[in-house]
C-alpha cells in the first residue's frame, strides 16, 4: 500500500520503517523543524535507512521517501498523522489542499481531531480514524537508531463515518499491525491513556521532576495508594462525560490492559504496574513544561472539562488538575486547548450523535 506519515519523530520514523520492512511504500514528512532534525537529515542522507532494535535483535529497513513536501499525500491511500496532538488544527488545515476523496486519515493518537478534519476537510469524502494511542513506544537512540521497547498487543481504532467501516477495516488490516475496532472515535479519543496517567504523573511529580532534573521513573514512582485514588476519581469523571456521550463505561485500566496483554483474566491493575515495571522503561519527564502537560492537559483535559460542561457532567478534579497546571506553567491552557467552540459545536453534535445512535 501507498502510505505517508505525517511526523518524523520517535514513533513517526519507527512506524514508517516498520511498515516499509512490511513491503509497503511508505513516504515520511517531516511537518516542522522543532524537533528531530539531525535524524531527519540523517534518513535524507542515507536513503531512509533504519535500524529497529527490538528484543536485543536488530531489523534494517529503508524508507522510500524521506521530504517535506506534502503534495505527496495526494498520491497515498493512508495516511498516518503521528505529530503532538497541539498541532494537529494547524496541520489539518496545510494538508487540506493535498487531501483526496476515499482516503484513510489515520490520527495517532487523535484527542478527537476528528472535528478539525469535519471543519477544515469538508467536501472531500474521507474516512477519518482515531488511535487510542500509539502502536508501540520507542525512542530514537541515535540518528537512523530507533529502540522499540513495546508494542500494544491490541490497537484499538475508531471509525468516522461509521458507514465506511468495513471498507476502511479491511485496507487497514494489511498494515499489519493487531488492530481492533470500536464502535466511535470518540471513544477512542476519551480512552487515549495520556488523558489519565500523564496528565495526573506528571502534575504530582512536579517537585521530583524539579529535584532529580527528571532521574527518575514517573510510571513506576508516582503513583502511590494515594495517587492510585485521585487517578480512579478522575477516572470515574472521565467514565461519566462517556457514557453521556453514549459510550460504554471502560475504566482506564480496564483499556490499558486490553491494548498490553491478551491475558484477559489478568488483573488490569496488575497490568499497569507490570507495564510500569518493565526493563528499559521511559525515563522522565526530564522538564516540568514537558508535552506530559503541555500537550495532555490542554487536549486531553480541557477537551474533557468542555465536554462535560456541554453535557452538563460535573468534572472537579478535572478543573483542580487543569487549574494547578495553569499555575505551575503560568500560563493559561485553556486558551490552547479543545473545547467545543474551537472543535465547532454542530461538527461534535454529529459526531456525538452518530454515537449514540450506534449505541442504541
Amino acid at each position: 500500500m501507498r502510505i505517508s506519515i505525517l511526523g518524523a519523530g520517535h514513533a513517526g520514523t519507527a512506524v514508517a520503517a516498520d511498515l516499509s520492512f512490511r513491503g509497503h511504500e511508505v513516504t515520511l514528512i517531516k511537518t516542522s523543524h522543532s524537533m528531530h532534525d539531525e535524524n531527519f537529515k540523517y534518513l535524507l542522507e542515507n536513503s531512509g535507512k533504519v535500524c529497529l532494535m527490538e528484543k536485543g535483535k536488530k531489523h534494517y529497513a529503508n524508507i522510500q521517501y524521506i521530504t517535506r513536501d506534502l503534495s505527496s499525500l495526494s498520491q497515498s491511500e493512508v495516511i498516518i498523522i503521528y505529530i503532538q496532538s497541539n498541532y494537529h488544527e494547524d496541520l489539518i488545515k496545510r494538508i487540506h489542499p493535498y487531501l483526496r476523496d476515499h482516503q484513510i486519515l489515520l490520527l495517532n493518537p487523535g484527542y478527537l481531531s476528528t472535528a478539525y478534519v469535519l471543519k477544515y476537510c469538508d467536501g472531500i469524502d474521507l474516512t477519518i480514524v482515531e488511535a487510542q494511542s500509539s502502536f508501540l513506544d520507542c525512542r530514537i537512540i541515535k540518528p537512523g537508531n530507533v529502540q522499540i521497547i513495546f508494542r500494544n498487543k491490541r490497537n484499538p481504532l475508531g471509525i468516522y463515518p461509521f458507514s465506511h467501516k468495513k471498507t476502511c477495516e479491511k485496507k487497514l488490516n494489511n498494515l499489519g499491525f493487531p488492530f481492533v475496532y470500536l464502535k466511535s472515535v470518540v471513544e477512542a479519543a476519551l480512552h487515549n491513556p495520556n488523558l489519565i496517567v500523564h496528565t495526573l504523573g506528571a502534575i504530582m511529580s512536579i517537585p521530583r521532576v524539579e529535584k532529580t532534573k527528571g532521574d527518575y521513573y514517573m510510571y513506576r514512582e508516582v503513583f502511590t495508594p494515594s495517587v492510585w485514588r485521585i487517578l480512579e476519581t478522575l477516572d470515574n469523571e472521565k467514565m461519566d462525560v462517556m457514557e453521556a456521550l453514549g459510550c460504554e463505561r471502560v475504566s482506564y485500566v480496564e483499556a490499558c490492559k486490553y491494548r498490553n496483554t491478551l491475558e484477559d483474566n489478568r488483573d488490569p491493575k496488575e497490568v499497569f504496574f507490570w507495564y510500569a515495571d518493565m526493563p528499559n522503561p521511559l525515563q522522565g519527564p526530564k522538564v516540568v513544561d514537558s508535552r506530559f502537560i503541555s500537550e495532555d492537559v490542554p487536549q486531553g483535559l480541557v477537551l474533557m472539562e468542555t465536554l462535560g460542561i456541554e453535557y452538563k457532567i460535573h468534572t472537579p478534579v478535572c478543573t483542580a488538575l487543569i487549574e494547578l497546571a495553569c499555575a505551575a506553567l503560568g500560563r493559561d491552557l485553556r486558551l490552547e486547548g479543545r473545547t467545543v467552540e474551537r472543535l465547532g459545536r454542530d461538527t461534535i453534535k454529529k459526531i456525538v450523535q452518530e454515537t449514540k445512535d450506534l449505541s442504541s
